[in-house]
């Protein structure tokens, strides 16, 4: 969580002597109202003075004179963070990988590290974000030439607003036309089709082709409604990633709102047990570990093989059970431990996919699905147990 730097003549925890030296460690600069006009709804943008309020940016080599409190911002009392629509607004900007203290009030400009390009090489807060003072939306921008990120968020049911200015490529908001995307054709139809996987949840999941080679299929990427990256997939399964593409789950939005998820290791997996009724599942975006490590688990930041589950946290955090659908085999059993070992084994439950003959078993949901149907792929997820692999690592 980010402790919120605001702009504040004075510091309340230190002697009055001592809080001018404090503060000529911020650079301050002038924030008009054309870096935010863009983000805001017509009725903000048109009562809000010509100069909003004042930028802060910890630097130490740019050390200013202390200002006085920004003109046009308004000063709200503390408890303010208490009121149900900034609590709304505290869990949309913690999905976006913004998480916010007691410090970030309404009516007040915060000055954040940026979730997109963490502040660059100097590791800067070059995030202005905003709440305005009744609550209703959060603002924020970055300042660094080579992101640019921003967007608003609202208290009320409305998802992220669509409107997300970007200045650098890599975060530069996606489109499908961008992307090179189109609606699947009839060959690649017919490949799910034989994978029991119909055209509704297909178009549900955005499931796509790429338009100048029609053999290669396009998992979009979503998180709040808008495209954040895209895995291509041929016939002869083949993957990649595009450029730019978020590290996050598979079926983001699919578990907003869930107590419990299922996770699963292909995107294919997660449309065969959307055929099963689940909805509420998510694939990992990337394959599994080839053993499990025997190290201690690395701090977040330097957990880059998983990076896609800490980018995930505050949908994760949210869910009582987490049902383990990984393939049938040491690597898929790997990459079911790795999970537990980060997402808290005492909530987590394994699906036991079942024996084909003698010699050998099932390896996941898609071959489940041909091979036994609907009905036999809901029961052995329904039938999941609770996770005890931990001792076969060891």
């Amino acid at each position: 969580m980010q402790a919120c730097a605001t702009a504040s003549s004075t510091h309340p925890l230190l002697p009055a002597a001592q809080r001018v030296p404090v503060l000529s460690q911020w650079l301050c600069r002038p924030l008009t109202q054309s870096l935010f006009s863009k983000l805001l709804p017509r009725t903000y943008a048109a009562v809000l003075p010509r100069r909003v309020g004042t930028y802060w940016c910890h630097s130490a080599a740019h050390a200013t004179n202390v200002p006085c409190p920004p003109d046009g911002v308004e000063q709200v009392m503390d408890n303010t963070f208490d009121a149900p629509k900034v609590k709304i607004l505290k869990q949309k900007m913690e999905l976006l990988g913004i998480s916010l203290d007691n410090s970030c009030l309404p009516g007040q400009y915060h000055n954040l590290f940026c979730p997109k390009c963490k502040g660059g090489q100097l590791e800067e807060r070059s995030l202005s974000f905003h709440i305005i003072s009744d609550g209703e939306f959060a603002m924020w921008r970055c300042f660094r030439d080579k992101c640019g990120w921003a967007g608003q968020v609202f208290a009320d049911d409305k998802e992220l607003d669509s409107r997300v200015y970007v200045n650098a490529k890599p975060y530069g908001q996606m489109t499908e036309k961008s992307l090179g995307l189109e609606p699947l054709g009839p060959k690649l139809v017919a490949y799910f089709k034989e994978r029991l996987i119909s055209e509704k949840t297909l178009n549900r999941n955005s499931v796509r082709q790429l338009s100048d080679n029609k053999n290669v299929i396009a998992f979009t990427y979503k998180q709040n409604g808008l495209l954040v990256g895209c895995k291509y997939r041929t016939m002869e399964k083949r993957f990649w990633q595009g450029k730019g593409t978020e590290k996050v789950l598979y079926g983001l939005d699919d578990i907003s709102h869930a107590a419990e998820i299922i996770i699963v290791e292909g995107e294919i997996d997660k449309l065969s047990l959307e055929e099963a009724g689940f909805q509420n599942c998510v694939s990992v975006p990337v394959g599994a570990p080839g053993k499990v490590s025997s190290k201690d688990l690395p701090p977040m930041e330097k957990d880059t093989a998983y990076q896609y589950l800490w980018n995930c946290k505050g949908y994760l955090d949210k869910v009582v059970r987490i049902i383990l659908a990984t393939d049938n085999d040491p690597p898929g059993q790997a990459l079911a431990e790795e999970l537990a070992r980060r997402l808290g084994r005492e909530r987590c439950l394994q699906v036991q996919w079942p024996k084909k003959d003698e010699f050998s078993s099932f390896k996941d949901a898609n071959e489940v699905l041909t091979h036994m149907g609907v009905d036999a792929l809901k029961r052995i997820v329904e039938n999941a147990e609770p996770y005890t692999n931990a001792g076969k690592f060891v």
